[in-house]
C-alpha cells in the first residue's frame, strides 16, 4: 500500500491506512511546543494497550491465545499503564443458552485472574449481548442477566456508558450496539447521546479526551469486504459503522479537546484523521476468529501513547499466535 504523506492529509482531509506505515508517527505523534521562546517536547502521560475482539471460546485454543497475548503485553520493556478492552470479549452469546454463555464468560474471568496484573477497562461489543436471538438462545427477555446485564456484571460496571480520568486525560466509554430488526445497529441512543454532550460540556477544555467504542464511529476499513465488489456498489450495513457518525462528528467539532477515538469490530487496522480527531481501528486479538489473519491483519493488539498536549501515537503489535485446529 502506498504510504500516506502529510500532503495527502492536507489534500483530502482524511487519511486512512489499512495497516501501518512510517507516516503514522509523523501524522499524529507529539509536536514540540514553545514555552518561553524555547521548544519543549510533549511529555507522555499514559501508555495504553488496546485489546479488542478477543472472542474467547473453548475451541481453537482461544483461552491459551488470550493468555499469550496478555503475556506479550506485560513482557514489553516499555509496559502499559492500562488495558482497554474494546468489546466482543467472548465468541458470542446472542444466540447461546445460559450454559454456553457462562462457559465463555468463565474462561474470560479465569484467564484474567491467572494472567493479567494490569488494570482493565471494558466496553460492550455486539457479541457480548446475551439472548437477543431469542429463538436460538431460548431467552424470553425476562432473564436476570439478559441483554447487556451479564457483560456489565463481569466487567464490574453498573452502566453501559461511563467516563473517568487518568493521567491528565479524560476517557469516555460508549455503547455502540442496539437492537434493530433481526440484528443490531451501531449508534448512540438518545439518552446516551445527551449524556455524552453533558459529559463533554463538563470536561475542562484543556483536558484531552479519548473515546472508546466497540464499533467505529468513522473508518476506512469498512469498504474492504468482498460482498461490496459482488454488488458493484458501496453498501455499508448498519452494524458496521455508527449510523449517527455525522451527529457525533458535529458534537466533537464543538469540543476541540476530543483527540482520539479507539474501536475494533472490523478486525482490521486503519487510521482516519478528520476535523482534528484521530480515529483508530485496532485489529483483533482473535484475528479471523482464531483461524489466522483476517485479510492483512494478523492477530494482535495496539499500543497507544498519549501525550500531555493531546497528541497520540499508535503501534499495532502482532503477538505471534499461530492458528490451530
Amino acid at each position: 500500500m502506498k504510504e500516506v504523506t502529510r500532503r495527502d492529509v492536507l489534500r483530502f482531509g482524511v487519511a486512512s491506512v489499512a495497516g501501518l506505515s512510517l507516516a503514522e508517527t509523523a501524522l499524529a505523534g507529539p509536536k514540540a511546543k514553545k514555552l518561553g521562546g524555547k521548544s519543549q517536547k510533549p511529555r507522555r502521560v499514559l501508555r495504553i494497550a488496546h485489546l479488542t475482539d478477543v472472542h474467547i471460546q473453548p475451541e481453537l485454543g482461544a483461552a491459551r491465545g488470550f493468555a499469550a497475548c496478555l503475556a506479550h503485553v506485560q513482557s514489553q520493556k516499555d509496559k502499559p499503564d492500562l488495558i482497554l478492552n474494546g468489546g466482543d470479549t467472548i465468541m458470542d452469546c446472542n444466540s447461546t443458552d445460559r450454559g454456553r454463555t457462562k462457559l465463555q464468560w468463565d474462561l474470560w474471568k479465569n484467564v484474567l485472574r491467572q494472567d493479567c496484573s494490569l488494570p482493565i477497562e471494558s466496553c460492550i461489543g455486539n457479541h457480548d449481548v446475551w439472548g437477543w436471538d431469542k429463538a436460538a438462545s431460548g431467552c424470553d427477555g425476562s432473564e436476570d442477566l439478559y441483554g447487556k446485564k451479564w457483560a456489565l456484571e463481569v466487567y464490574g460496571e453498573t452502566g453501559r456508558h461511563r467516563s473517568f480520568n487518568r493521567g491528565d486525560w479524560h476517557f469516555i466509554v460508549l455503547d455502540s450496539t442496539h437492537p434493530h430488526e433481526e440484528g443490531y445497529i451501531a449508534k448512540l441512543d438518545e439518552e446516551q447521546f445527551e449524556w455524552l454532550r453533558e459529559d463533554l460540556n463538563k470536561t475542562d477544555e484543556d483536558t484531552p479526551v479519548l473515546v472508546l467504542s466497540h464499533i467505529p464511529i468513522l473508518s476506512g476499513a469498512i469498504f474492504y469486504p468482498g460482498e461490496m465488489e459482488k454488488e458493484g456498489r458501496y453498501n455499508v450495513p448498519p452494524g458496521w459503522l455508527h449510523i449517527d457518525s455525522r451527529r457525533i462528528k458535529n458534537l466533537f467539532r464543538e469540543h476541540s479537546n476530543v483527540k482520539v477515538c479507539l474501536s475494533g469490530h472490523l478486525h482490521l487496522i486503519d487510521r482516519v484523521e478528520y476535523n482534528g480527531v484521530t480515529y483508530l481501528c485496532n485489529g483483533a486479538v482473535s484475528g479471523n476468529w482464531w483461524k489466522g489473519a483476517h485479510q492483512e491483519c494478523q492477530e494482535g493488539y495496539a499500543m497507544v501513547n498519549l501525550f500531555d498536549d493531546g497528541s497520540v501515537e499508535r503501534e499495532y503489535v502482532p503477538y505471534g499466535w499461530k492458528a490451530r485446529e
